[in-house]
C-alpha cells in the first residue's frame, strides 16, 4: 500500500459512518446484500469477482479485504493469478475501446474545425 494508505484506516470506518449514517448504512446493505453467501454466485467466485475489480479500480483497501476473503473462501493463488490477469486483459481491451472512441472523436472535431 502506499504511504498515504494502511490497514489500520479501516479502523476508522465507524467515525465515517456516524458522519454520514443515512449514506453510510445504505450502502453497507448493498454491500452486504452482494456479498451474501447463499446468491447463485459463490463466494470463492464472488470474491475473485471482487479482487479483479479492486485491481482494475487500485483500491489498496480493497485488495487487502478482498484477498482475505478470497483465501478464506477457498481460492488458491493460481486463481487469485488468473483472476488479476483476466482483469488485466480486460482493463486493457477497455483502452482500446477508448481508442476507438478517440478516433472517432477526433474525426468529428476535426470536421469542426473545418467549418
Amino acid at each position: 500500500m502506499s504511504g498515504y494508505q494502511s490497514p489500520d484506516d479501516l479502523k476508522a470506518i465507524p467515525a465515517l459512518i456516524a458522519l454520514a449514517p443515512v449514506e453510510a448504512n445504505a450502502f453497507l446493505a448493498f454491500n452486504h446484500a452482494v456479498e451474501r453467501k447463499d446468491g447463485l454466485i459463490p463466494p470463492k467466485y464472488r470474491e475473485l469477482i471482487s479482487l479483479a475489480v479492486a485491481l482494475t479500480t487500485q483500491c489498496a483497501y480493497c485488495l487487502d479485504v478482498h484477498t482475505a476473503q478470497a483465501a478464506r473462501a477457498g481460492a488458491t493463488r493460481e486463481e487469485v493469478a488468473e483472476a488479476a490477469l483476466i482483469a488485466a486483459a480486460v482493463r486493457a481491451g477497455g483502452t482500446l475501446g477508448h481508442a476507438l472512441l478517440a478516433q472517432r472523436l477526433f474525426e468529428r472535431h476535426c470536421g469542426e474545425a473545418e467549418t
